[in-house]
């Protein structure tokens, strides 16, 4: 141990101890107070020094440390006996998240149900279909019209009226409780609405306010710092601030002018988000989805992303989590390069991680034909800490952005720049002979960058081949739905189902007569469902029906065999540019094969790729049928094995 964290581990204990001799732990329980103190005893240390290198320099610091001691204190005992039952119950089993029966979804209660109250009825829906893990897009009430899609916060504790009640939100966290099925939740941490309260309090000079926010009275601020900071929305504002006629000031909005971001150089700044955080954690949720989370660091002639200071700002808040919730396990959001994705996980920071990388290349490896950037990338990028776990997912409520590492394409002959406008083009329908019928989203005409929106179905082509009644179409849709379906099935971490792709649910293009979703695409992929979308799922024959069925048959598979939940995933070259092919390694020993064909046309293999089940003879989990082991194996248009020694 260095001198520094030697003088800092003596400096937290002692700062501790005076803490507590300044605090009323009065109202803890003598059990909750044991408790308390032994997790500020294992975690303190380590959160004192996070916040020592974020604030030590403030001349108030110590206030505030005890203030955040004080609020950790009230979230402990704000946490019912059920809640901390449960944290008991994860600390004993902390790789939970990485069981092979462990399925996502992802929804908006409106959309997706109606309200809170509804939801709870879909319950049964729910665990017909496996899930065990239900994500829910913010439900905070947020400005009326645009909102973001409700990523603008107007208030952390108050649902959006048209959605219930906090009542009826911690009614559906019970019931969703006693059904195994655990709750995540949006933290909407790097910005707040113009509505939110502190936001109010600022506009009108309130002191204690201002500072929660950057304002800028200069605009050569504004300059410097548009110089080295992208432009996220483009199409709604250039730059990343917000004038405001009012106050006469410029204030930092990084996505829209009613989204303003939060200002983490003040240290209040952090206890109250801190505090909004546990006050989520309470209500019964197991994982907080960070939002925007490579943002909430500013320092200028810098990208404003992805800064070290960010990554310590999220430790210290996983430090609060387990003294006070560790049942609640972090989920990161961080649309970005891989290299920078990577840095967000571990289980001191976030121990769940989307993986925006699989998503992009599985799509780019669908309008090439070629999986040779899959399989480099995820080579290179796929392995994370055995404590922590992948959120895999093909589509969600956002768009997709083409991420993916440039000088790794360079390698492969693949110009980053070009290939992106192609995608663009691919997946827009403005490429000859292109299946896919999506939406530009956020076109920048500076740079003519852009983001695709649409859903599963319509961006495979089933949305095309149905409207011109073209069978050989509609097929090879449904065949790419289920590729994709059973690499976010298998490869390895938990799968996430967007709601309705679960339907093979098309676009849905009546945003475009709402004024305050017009402007916004993503809403193509964001429908309302219907009874008559869930029929038309259970009508034996359709296009929806099959690719329901195709995707429950998975499910049942994956929730036999371990094989899909802690193992390690190995990533296999199979010598031909049309095939990608891991292999799933269990520590008993059980393995599984997949190949996958990302081709309209047969392909072959080398049965040599085999040689790692160590067995002649295997079995297609997928159709429960016997494979021989010959010269070569031969895959059909879009076919997919996974193979098990028989």
């Amino acid at each position: 141990m260095s001198r520094i964290n030697m003088d800092l581990t003596f400096e937290s204990q002692r700062t501790l101890k005076r803490i507590l001799e300044l605090i009323d732990l009065s109202k803890l329980t003598k059990d909750d107070l044991d408790i308390f103190l032994a997790r500020l005893d294992k975690n303190f240390p380590a959160l004192f020094a996070k916040l020592y290198h974020l604030y030590g320099d403030k001349y108030d610091f110590f206030y505030h440390l005890q203030q955040l001691v004080a609020h950790l204190a009230a979230g402990i005992i704000a946490r019912s006996g059920k809640l901390k039952k449960q944290d008991t119950l994860r600390l004993n089993k902390p790789d939970w998240y990485r069981d092979h029966k462990m399925l996502g979804m992802a929804a908006y209660v409106d959309l997706f149900a109606g309200d809170l109250k509804k939801l709870k009825a879909k319950i049964p829906y729910l665990k017909s279909l496996g899930i065990n893990y239900l994500h829910l897009m913010p439900l905070y009430k947020s400005p009326k019209g645009d909102s973001d899609g409700g990523y603008a916060v107007s208030d952390y504790r108050e649902v959006d009226p048209k959605l219930g009640t906090e009542k009826d939100l911690l009614a559906l966290s019970d019931a969703l409780s006693a059904e195994g099925i655990s709750l995540v939740l949006d933290f909407v941490f790097n910005h707040t609405s113009d509505e939110h309260p502190w936001a109010e309090a600022a506009k009108v000079g309130a002191e204690e306010f201002t500072d929660f926010y950057y304002f800028f009275e200069k605009k050569q601020e504004i300059d410097d710092y548009n110089q080295t900071c992208r432009e996220i929305f483009p199409t709604v504002r250039r730059g990343s601030f917000t004038y405001l006629e009012a106050q006469k000031k410029w204030v930092w909005t990084t996505f829209n002018s009613f989204q303003w971001d939060l200002n983490y150089s003040n240290p209040a700044v952090f206890n109250a988000i801190t505090d909004e955080m546990l006050f989520l954690a309470n209500l019964g949720c197991e994982g907080l989805r960070l939002d925007a989370l490579a943002f909430i660091w500013k320092e200028k002639w810098t990208q404003c992303e992805n800064l070290p200071k960010a990554h310590t700002l999220i430790q210290a808040f996983n430090l609060c989590l387990q003294i006070v919730a560790p049942a609640v396990v972090f989920k990161s959001e961080a649309i970005v390069h891989p290299d920078e994705v990577a840095k967000y996980i571990g289980k001191d920071e976030c121990q769940l991680s989307y993986n925006p990388l699989m998503m992009a290349l599985m799509w780019e490896s669908l309008a090439t034909r070629e999986t040779k950037l899959l399989t480099a990338s995820l080579k290179k990028s796929f392995a994370i800490s055995p404590q922590c776990s992948w959120v895999n997912y093909i589509r969600c409520h956002d768009d997709i952005g083409w991420t993916f590492d440039d000088s790794l394409a360079q390698q492969l002959g693949i110009n980053g720049f070009d290939h992106r406008r192609f995608l663009n083009n691919f997946y827009t329908g403005r490429f000859e002979g292109s299946f896919a019928q999506g939406v530009p989203f956020q076109e920048n005409p500076a740079t003519g960058d852009c983001r695709v929106c649409g859903s599963l179905a319509s961006l495979t082509g089933l949305e095309k081949g149905l409207e011109q009644n073209n069978q050989r179409d509609i097929d090879f849709a449904l065949k790419r739905i289920s590729l994709l379906n059973s690499i976010n099935m298998s490869i390895g971490g938990i799968p996430l189902i967007y709601q309705g792709d679960e339907l093979g649910m098309l676009n849905d293009y009546s945003y475009l007569d709402d004024h305050s979703k017009k402007e916004d695409s993503r809403w193509v992929n964001r429908p309302v469902i219907t009874e008559e979308d869930t029929k038309l799922a259970e009508k034996a024959g359709s296009a929806q029906f099959f690719v329901k069925q195709s995707l429950q048959a998975m499910i049942n598979i994956r929730q036999q065999h371990q094989v899909f939940g802690i193992a390690e995933t190995k990533i296999l070259e199979t010598y031909n540019p049309h095939l990608f092919a891991y292999c799933r390694i269990h520590e008993s020993g059980q393995k599984m094969l997949a190949i996958c064909n990302f081709s309209e046309e047969s392909q072959s293999v080398n049965s040599s790729i085999t040689d790692i089940l160590a067995s002649n003879k295997m079995v297609d989990l997928l159709t429960a049928t016997k494979v021989k082991k010959t010269a070569v194996l031969e895959l059909g248009a879009y076919q997919v094995l996974w193979l098990v020694a028989e």
